[in-house]
């Protein structure tokens, strides 16, 4: 994009998402991110008045005395976007791309994080990590948040099994296995999901919230989500575009993948290629959500073509019942 389609494509989303956060979400985003209010501090003896309640019952056993679980007010909560970027996002058959949608997603937290003076970082990965953001509070960092997302593209020609330039092995201390090196392409030909959340856990250290926006077209990432969310509450977006679930009637069609260059010749008229197109992707997509279930992990699923608000506001509502049982 030109600068000033840049400047424009960032303002309209400003302009939109805004409205949509002052409208429906600062409130939901307060209730269910800003709702817990204490965290756990330490124990200390036990001290006439003090609630019976907040005696932590093991520490008394062990010691003979009655102790007590002190408690402090969470104040700011820190807030990271990690966005894929990898080729794959760059598809889009309707009004705006997978990434564009990724990218007002993003708009629409980091607006509400910045309603309530949070934090929001931003990680830009796809087959390595490409731009790394520390968390900031303030309007104007939220729109270079949006900014990179959108109109980012990869300044590093990564060299095959080398996932990280020079520059950034210098600044970060950790490294993929050799085996899962091999598997690296270069540029944004790839998405190493696991990479990511190894990332994650190494420059993070307190405790956030971290939305991990992709389409998943990734292998054995599971378990390195799963590990993740054990220090941080991760949330899987799963951003897709309709065609990616449904194929319409248009002839002979060659498919492309971007991420492997791979090609594909397939009669879209045939009703049985449609209806078997249709049956898997929508698998993927459940099979997606149930592996989230499993790992504990809270799972969003947005299509490019349709609101984005609504399922977002749809997974504050679900959060905020879970915590009132």
């Amino acid at each position: 994009m030109l600068a000033r389609e840049i400047i424009q494509r960032v303002r309209e989303i400003q302009v939109r998402t805004g409205r949509q956060v002052a409208d429906v979400l600062a409130g939901q985003y307060v209730s269910v991110f800003k709702g817990r209010g204490i965290e756990f501090d330490e124990v200390r003896p036990y001290v006439p008045g003090d609630e019976i309640r907040t005696i932590d019952w093991k520490v008394t056993a062990r010691l003979g005395h009655p102790y007590v679980k002190r408690f402090v007010e969470e104040r700011q909560l820190t807030l990271m976007l990690m966005a894929d970027i990898s080729a794959s996002q760059d598809f889009g058959s309707a009004t705006r791309s997978k990434r564009e949608t990724a990218a007002e997603l993003c708009a629409l937290l980091a607006f509400s994080a910045s309603l309530n003076d949070d934090k929001v970082g931003l990680t830009l990965f796809h087959g390595a990590i490409d731009q790394y953001i520390p968390p900031r509070k303030g309007q104007k960092h939220a729109l270079r948040v949006v900014r990179e997302v959108l109109t980012h593209e990869s300044k590093r020609a990564l060299q095959q099994n080398d996932p990280i330039g020079r520059g950034q092995r210098r600044r970060f201390r950790w490294l993929p296995s050799a085996r899962r090196r091999a598997r690296w392409r270069s540029g944004r030909q790839a998405t190493n999901i696991a990479a990511a959340m190894e990332f994650l856990l190494s420059v993070t250290k307190r405790k956030t919230v971290c939305f991990v926006v992709s389409d998943f077209f990734d292998d054995h990432y599971i378990r390195s989500m799963q590990m993740a969310g054990r220090k941080h509450d991760v949330i899987a977006v799963l951003v897709t575009d309709p065609r990616e679930l449904e194929m319409p009637p248009i002839g002979m069609v060659e498919f492309l993948d971007p991420e492997t260059g791979k090609t594909a010749t397939c009669d879209t008229s045939a009703s049985a290629f449609r209806a078997s197109f249709a049956r898997q992707a929508a698998r993927r997509v459940e099979e997606l959500e149930r592996s989230f279930r499993r790992a504990k992990l809270d799972f969003i699923h947005i299509d490019s073509a349709s609101s984005i608000v609504d399922p977002l506001a749809h997974f504050f509502r679900m959060r905020e019942k879970r915590r009132q049982r």
